[in-house]
């Protein structure tokens, strides 16, 4: 009976062994389906989110800031965002990096090491932030929509007709679309679009780039100068409330860090998701800042104190039409991803939340499947996803409407940004995961970094508020004209 029971146990054992090697090739150590995203997939999600509209009005803020401190600033924000994040990507696992628990969100990182008070805070800044990318990619893909439009009535009137328009139409038109693409479910069934994103950032980019070096040549010559636009083209301060707000441009620019957390929820490991993490983040910063310094110099190069808002929907080119057609047409596709890719940490948060408190509901929890001719799967639609993200897009749509002001916006959710998200919320993670001492060299070191990063977010938040303010003196509500 022993030996019979002995053997009956060890057949349990093996069973068991064999189930959780069985599990193990289709779920991870969190009972998820298994994670497949690698380095690359994960430098594509970053690419889509910062190589957006930010980089368009790179040469206006150098502009702003002249040859020394422009491209200065740019690499000083490189740096910061890279070694930020790799401090943040510390904070997916709690404790051990390959076996700790997983936080899925930048919220429940924060929970996890810090707690208190200072999870609402952050849940609030990112949350709001996140909203405020929405609205600056819906003014951004209308203007460059409405670029492609009025290229072509100046190239058939001979640059004669001014061709103003109300941007209302095209603010609808994309968000028309948003709510066709909002209703992928999430991040890992978003990496076609992000590829597809990626692309075209980089496409519009190139031509920015050539249209800039073109004009360079042709002027025979560099535009600009060592101190950036000269006081009386402005007044003195315009200079420096405008100075104040390229430095919100250039962080928005560089702003990915409040969805790092949940594009490192897709990785695979091992290797550690953080070590996987810190090498997508070190290729896409090289690849972005390669592309933000040639974009941004070239642009200043060509235009010096004119250089426009936004470097190809501000007409500093009229010409070859068609590219700047193809441009702007790659700008609206990525922009289409990238507010997915965006909007996805909102999405989860409020469906998580609605689930965990209607487990019941069928409204709330239940896929409805609609069988599609010639497609072997048939189409999910969940009532409450497709009600809530609809209902979101509506909201971001009206609210784009209302305060169509591209510099500014972007400039005020870079400022806003910034401090807290990018710098302050993954230096305190990162002190108590590594138990940094109190006093310490390296915990003073990290201290003066987030207060010197707070200072510039502050100025740039003033300067991007003054912007708004003279803005709205001479604006009509829903009367955007071009």
């Amino acid at each position: 009976m022993t030996m019979e029971k002995g053997s009956n146990n060890n057949i349990h054992k093996q069973q068991q062994s064999f189930e959780v090697s069985f599990d193990s090739k289709f779920f991870d150590d969190d009972g998820r389906l298994k994670r497949s995203g690698n380095k690359w997939t994960a430098s594509a999600h970053i690419i889509t989110a910062v190589i957006g509209s930010g980089v368009l009005s790179l040469a206006w803020a150098i502009a702003q800031l002249g040859w020394i401190a422009g491209p200065s600033m740019m690499l000083l924000f490189a740096f910061i965002i890279y070694y930020t994040s790799t401090l943040l990507s510390v904070g997916y696992r709690t404790g051990d990096q390959l076996n700790g628990k997983r936080n899925y969100t930048y919220t429940q990182a924060v929970r996890a090491y810090l707690g208190g008070y200072k999870v609402k805070i952050c849940g609030i800044i990112q949350y709001v932030n996140l909203f405020g990318v929405a609205i600056g990619y819906t003014i951004a893909a209308s203007i460059s929509m409405m670029a492609i439009k009025r290229s072509n009535c100046f190239h058939s009137s001979g640059g004669k007709n001014p061709c103003h328009m109300n941007g209302n139409l095209y603010m609808i038109s994309f968000g028309i679309v948003e709510i066709f693409f909002s209703q992928i479910p999430d991040f890992d069934q978003l990496w076609w679009l992000s590829s597809l994103a990626a692309a075209m950032s980089f496409t519009y980019s190139t031509i920015g780039l050539g249209l800039g070096v073109g004009k360079v040549i042709e002027n025979k010559g560099i535009k600009g100068s060592l101190t950036g636009i000269t006081v009386g083209t402005v007044t003195q301060t315009q200079k420096i409330w405008r100075s104040f707000q390229a430095l919100g441009n250039i962080a928005f620019a560089y702003s990915y860090s409040l969805i790092l957390i949940e594009i490192q929820d897709t990785i695979k490991s091992p290797p550690s998701e953080s070590k996987t993490m810190n090498q997508a983040t070190l290729i896409s910063n090289i690849v972005t800042t390669f592309f933000y310094m040639l974009c941004g110099c070239f642009g200043y190069a060509a235009f010096g104190d004119s250089s426009p808002g936004n470097l190809l929907t501000g007409f500093g080119f009229y010409n070859p039409y068609w590219l700047l057609d193809i441009a702007n047409a790659a700008i609206v596709i990525h922009l289409v991803g990238a507010f997915q890719v965006y909007c996805q940490p909102i999405y989860s948060a409020v469906e998580k939340a609605a689930a965990k408190r209607f487990p019941d509901s069928d409204f709330i929890n239940k896929d409805i499947e609609i069988s599609i001719p010639g497609i072997v799967s048939p189409l999910k639609i969940n009532l409450f996803r497709l009600v809530w993200r609809s209902l979101f897009v509506v909201v971001t749509t009206i609210i784009s409407m209302l305060l169509p002001f591209f510099n500014d916006i972007v400039g005020l959710i870079g400022a806003f940004a910034f401090w807290p998200l990018t710098v302050y919320f993954p230096v305190e993670m990162y002190i108590v995961q590594k138990r940094v001492p109190k006093w310490s060299t390296k915990w003073i070191c990290l201290h003066i970094l987030s207060a010197a990063c707070l200072v510039i977010s502050l100025a740039a938040g003033i300067g991007s508020v003054a912007g708004i303010v003279t803005d709205l003196g001479v604006y009509k509500p829903f009367h955007a004209m071009y």
